[in-house]
C-alpha cells in the first residue's frame, strides 16, 4: 500500500535531532571552513596593486581576473553538489579542501598572467558548491528555530574571513610578497583539514541512511511507498526563484566586496595601502554582528508567532534594501568618516541572504534535495559574480577619473540590490511552498494508486 507522510514536519523528511555538542562543533568547524573560503577569494583583492604592477595589468584586465573565479562557479555549484549528493559530509568537506589547496599551490611561486587566471577558474570551480554543503549539513541537525542561527555562525566565516585576512595577507604581501599570502592560506587549508577529520564522525566515503542525520530517501519514490516531489517541481516554485533574486542581489555585494573593495579605497577614495589594510575590515566586522542578530532575529520572529514568510523572506529583503539605498547614498558623498558610514553599511548585508533566506527554504524542502536545490541557486547568484567585477572594471577603465568609474558603477550595483531586494523578499514565502508540496505529494500518491 502506498502511504502518505502527514507529519507535521518537513515534507518527505524526518524531523532533525536535538542539536548536541559534536553538532555545535561541526558547527565550529564549518565556520572556519567558510572563513578560509572567503580569504582564498578576497586574497586577490588585497593584492590588487602588487598583482597588477606584477603581471602589468590594467583595470580591464583585472576585472577579468577577478570575474574567472565565477565562470565555473555555477557548473561546479551543480555538477559537484549532485556528486556530494552519494558521499557522507566528512569526505565532502574534506576532499572539497584539498583541492583548493591543490588550485593555490602555483601561486605561491612566480607565475604567469594564464597560470593566475586558470588557478582563480579551478579554484572557483571546486568552491562552488560549499555553500550548499555547509547548509545541508546544518539543517540536518538542527530544528527551523535553531536552523537560521547555526547558518549565520557558519556564514559569519565569509565575513570573518575576509576580516582576518586583510591586515594578515595585507602585512606578508607588503613584508614579502603576493606569493606568500598563497603559502600562508595553503599552510591553514592543511591544518584544518587535519582538525576536520579528527573532530568529525568516521563515516564511510559513500553516504548511507546511517551517514546522515534526519535524512530521509530523495527518490520519487522511496521503500516504504510514500511519494516524493520531483525535483523539476522544486524549480518551479516561487519561492526558489524568491531565493534566486535574494541572493543574487547578496552576490552581487560580496563579489564586489572582494574583489573590488580594497582597490576602491585606495584609487577611488585615496588611502594608503596600509590604511586600507585596515579600513576595509570594518565592513566585515560590522557584517557579522549583522549576520548573527539576523539569525537571532529571524529565530525570535517564528517564536512569537510570525511566520517564515516574514521572518525569512521580508527579513533578508529588509536588510538587503538598507544596503542598496546606502550604497546609492555613498556614490554621492565626498571621502570621509560620513561616507564612510554608509559604505560600511553598504556593504555588511549581503551574508543575510545565504543564511536568513536559506534557512526559509530548508523549512520547506526534502531534506536529500536540500543539496542539489542549493546548488542551483548557487549557480543562478554566481552570474552576479561573473558580470559584476569585469563590468565595474570595464566601466572604472573608461571613465573620465577611477573616482567616477567607480561612483557610477557603485550607483547602479545600489539600484539594482534595492530592487531584487523588495521583490525576492515578497516571493520568498516557505509556507506556501511548503502547502504546495504537500498537495502535489497527495496528487502523486493518488495518481501511484490507480
Amino acid at each position: 500500500m502506498v502511504k502518505i507522510d502527514t507529519r507535521p514536519s518537513d515534507v518527505g523528511l524526518r524531523r532533525p535531532r536535538p542539536a548536541n555538542r559534536r553538532a555545535w562543533g561541526i558547527v565550529v568547524l564549518l565556520f572556519l571552513f567558510f572563513t578560509l573560503n572567503f580569504a582564498d577569494k578576497s586574497a586577490i583583492g588585497f593584492a590588487s596593486r602588487q598583482i597588477r604592477a606584477d603581471l602589468g595589468l590594467s583595470a580591464g584586465q583585472y576585472g577579468l581576473l577577478g570575474s574567472a573565479f565565477f565562470w565555473l562557479f555555477a557548473i561546479g555549484a551543480v555538477t559537484l553538489t549532485a556528486v556530494l549528493r552519494k558521499i557522507s559530509y566528512t569526505w565532502g568537506a574534506g576532499l572539497l579542501m584539498i583541492c583548493w589547496i591543490a588550485s593555490m599551490l602555483p601561486l605561491t611561486v612566480q607565475t604567469s598572467f594564464g597560470v593566475v587566471l586558470a588557478c582563480r577558474i579551478v579554484l572557483g570551480f571546486f568552491e562552488g558548491p560549499a555553500h550548499a554543503l555547509c547548509q545541508s549539513i546544518v539543517a540536518d541537525r538542527f530544528s527551523p528555530e535553531k536552523r537560521a542561527t547555526a547558518g549565520a555562525l557558519v556564514n559569519a566565516g565569509s565575513s570573518v574571513g575576509p576580516l582576518v585576512a586583510a591586515p594578515l595577507l595585507t602585512w606578508v604581501i607588503l613584508t614579502w610578497s603576493w606569493h606568500a599570502a598563497f603559502a600562508v592560506l595553503v599552510g591553514m587549508g592543511v591544518l584544518w583539514m587535519i582538525a576536520w577529520f579528527w573532530y568529525t564522525e568516521k563515516l564511510p566515503f559513500k553516504r548511507t541512511d546511517a551517514a546522515v542525520e534526519g535524512i530521509a530517501t530523495v527518490d520519487e519514490q522511496d521503500p516504504n511507498g510514500t511519494i516524493v516531489v520531483p525535483f523539476r517541481r522544486l524549480l518551479m516554485l516561487r519561492s526558489f526563484w524568491g531565493l534566486v533574486l535574494l541572493s543574487f542581489a547578496g552576490y552581487l555585494i560580496s563579489s564586489l566586496k572582494v574583489a573590488w573593495l580594497p582597490a576602491y579605497m585606495n584609487e577611488g577614495l585615496g588611502y594608503s595601502a596600509r590604511t586600507v589594510g585596515t579600513l576595509v575590515t570594518l565592513p566585515y566586522v560590522v557584517a557579522v554582528v549583522v549576520l548573527l542578530s539576523a539569525g537571532l532575529l529571524s529565530g525570535r520572529l517564528l517564536r512569537k508567532g510570525y511566520g517564515s514568510r516574514v521572518a525569512r523572506g521580508y527579513l533578508t529583503g529588509a536588510y538587503l534594501l538598507v544596503g542598496g539605498i546606502s550604497m546609492v547614498i555613498f556614490t554621492q558623498l565626498a571621502p570621509g568618516p560620513v561616507q564612510l558610514v554608509f559604505v560600511i553599511a553598504a556593504f555588511a548585508v549581503n551574508s543575510v541572504a545565504f543564511s536568513v533566506a536559506f534557512a526559509g527554504a530548508s523549512d520547506f524542502l526534502p531534506a536529500r534535495q536540500r543539496v542539489a536545490f542549493f546548488g542551483c541557486i548557487i549557480a543562478a547568484y554566481s552570474v552576479a559574480g561573473i558580470v559584476a567585477p569585469y563590468a565595474l572594471g570595464l566601466i572604472v577603465e573608461h571613465a573620465p577619473s577611477a573616482a567616477q568609474g567607480y561612483s557610477t558603477g557603485f550607483m547602479f550595483v545600489g539600484i539594482t540590490v534595492c530592487v531584487l531586494g523588495v521583490v525576492g523578499g515578497a516571493m520568498l514565502n516557505p509556507e506556501k511552498a511548503k502547502a504546495r508540496l504537500e498537495q502535489l505529494t497527495v496528487e502523486y500518491t493518488a495518481r501511484e494508486a490507480r
